[in-house]
């Protein structure tokens, strides 16, 4: 366990000062990267967050001018997100993070070493008492350090 936050946090600290985005964030805009336009629900969808933890990486991302919201055409209400060519630059410039490596590998594996390992980490999660509702699916220990 200590290996794992160790390397998270060494990952976090180096993201941060290469592009001043959490891991998370980062997580965020690789995923919007992937489509051309998403709404916030998709991607809440597709990290496994909430989507009180996807407004949250939204408002910080818009403020830093990374990502921008359009209204839909057919709907007023849907908002589409898209990075915004600073967004676009911070991806550029951004380190393969540990997340991105053990994404890779994990795919690698055979489906029963993938089912195992999954098995593990939710019991080992029950046993540290992951009973809340919001836990985040991305490992950013820069978030519990600084209080996101």
């Amino acid at each position: 366990m200590r290996k794992i936050l160790r390397t998270t946090e060494r990952n976090g600290k180096q993201v941060m000062s290469r592009t001043g985005l959490t891991p998370s964030q980062l997580i965020f805009m690789q995923m919007l990267d992937e489509e051309r336009e998403q709404t916030a629900g998709q991607v809440a969808a597709r990290m496994g967050i909430t989507q009180a933890t996807t407004t949250a990486l939204l408002q910080k991302l818009e403020a830093l001018g990374m990502v921008q919201r359009r209204k839909g055409e057919h709907d007023r209400r849907q908002a589409w997100l898209s990075l915004t060519p600073a967004g676009q630059q911070a991806l550029a410039i951004a380190p393969d993070g540990v997340h991105a490596k053990f994404h890779k590998q994990f795919s690698d594996l055979e489906d029963w070493e993938q089912a195992m390992l999954i098995a593990s980490l939710e019991r080992v999660a029950a046993m540290l008492g992951d009973h809340e509702a919001d836990v985040a699916a991305v490992l950013d220990s820069t978030d519990v350090l600084s209080g996101e």
